[in-house]
């Protein structure tokens, strides 16, 4: 039965109902950058939500992006409230595997980083990327403003007409409003994994596409 959740979201009923507080602690500081995880952040700088895949590559990819003061990897866009990496991977919980991206925007525009999300990984393949398969795998843009979502929206638009070009399908990209859609951050050891695990897996995949906006800065 919960195969079947890999590749369908599941309706509110059917998800895990999850918990009020988190299972588990979260570390203090980023291991590579040695700034705080969850705040306080400094005055002026963003907050972006980006799913791509497996978060472990992901959050690499954003954390050596210069402007970007500090990263950590969570869920995102489902239903259950608090939930654990193994219910995640269920299929039962709705969320992506998500990267919070804390920037500042004097040194890396938000339109910079959806460069960066964009090239990242194969925005057209629904639940999977790759040889991931779920609904945690797929791709999704969470935003914090509505000037977030206009570029992110304008983004898509011009990196859609790049993919049909070279025969590539629909972007499957969800936009979801971040006010709607609370981030619940992952356990530790998920944390700046590839810094931890330096041979460890990533899954992280683009089409070779550039995308005509911005000027990703790594």
């Amino acid at each position: 039965m919960m195969y079947a959740f890999k590749t369908r979201m599941p309706a509110p009923e059917e998800a895990l109902p999850g918990r009020n507080e988190p299972p588990f602690r979260v570390p203090e500081r980023h291991t590579v950058l040695g700034t705080a995880l969850q705040g306080p952040y400094p005055d002026g700088y963003e907050v972006a939500d980006f799913a791509l895949g497996c978060f472990w590559g992901a959050e690499r990819r954003f954390w050596q992006t210069e402007g970007v003061w500090t990263t950590l990897v969570g869920y995102q866009g489902g239903i259950t409230r608090n939930p654990t990496y193994e219910e995640v991977c269920s299929g039962m919980t709705g969320h992506t595997e998500t990267v919070r991206v804390v920037f500042d925007p004097e040194k890396v525009s938000y339109t910079d980083l959806l460069k960066v999300f964009w090239e990242s990984h194969d925005p057209t393949q629904g639940y999977r990327q790759g040889n991931d398969v779920g609904t945690q795998y797929r791709s999704a843009i969470i935003t914090h403003s509505p000037a977030q979502e206009a570029a992110a929206d304008a983004s898509r638009a011009a990196y859609q007409r790049v993919l049909t070009d070279s025969g590539y399908g629909e972007i499957t990209t969800e936009f979801l409003a971040a006010d709607a859609h609370p981030f619940y951050p992952a356990e530790d050891y998920h944390q700046q994994y590839l810094d931890k695990n330096p041979a460890g897996y990533c899954g992280l995949g683009g089409t070779g596409l550039s995308c005509p906006v911005g000027v990703a800065r790594a």
